[in-house]
């Protein structure tokens, strides 16, 4: 009886753990624009669609669609590639009516994600962090 507490309750803090590696649902977002550095604001939804990810900005009226790699730990190497529930990285490439760019992202321990993103022909990266919603 003593086992199966301890077991139950070694779960209860795994499993969530586990559920929050997985990058799909819809987050809040902060970032810094990568020509003037100001801060703006918006939402970000993330889906799986087959072995990618869909990510869909919506900021200040204006929509951005990308689609990404998952990355995830792997006895010290960073494995990219197909989305798996256990990623815990997210590079993606996206477009919107004005350009297009490339960002990269990973789990933080509080279960947001932060990373940075830059367009085409920018000289600058910046940051963006994304808080689930």
């Amino acid at each position: 009886m003593y086992i199966r507490t301890i077991i139950a309750a070694c779960a209860l803090i795994v499993l969530p753990n586990i559920a929050l590696a997985d990058p799909t649902g819809t987050f809040k977002v902060v970032g810094t624009n990568a020509d003037d550095g100001s801060t703006y604001t918006g939402t970000v939804k993330v889906t799986r669609n087959g072995e990618t990810y869909k990510v869909v900005w919506n900021i200040g009226g204006s929509q951005s669609v990308g689609t990404g790699l998952g990355s995830r730990f792997d006895n010290g190497s960073i494995l990219t590639g197909p989305a798996t529930d256990d990623d815990e990285g997210l590079s993606v490439g996206y477009v919107n009516k004005d350009s297009f760019g490339i960002a990269s992202y990973y789990r933080q321990p509080d279960g947001s994600w932060a990373g940075v993103w830059t367009y085409g022909g920018s000289k600058n990266v910046v940051k963006e962090t994304w808080t689930r919603q």
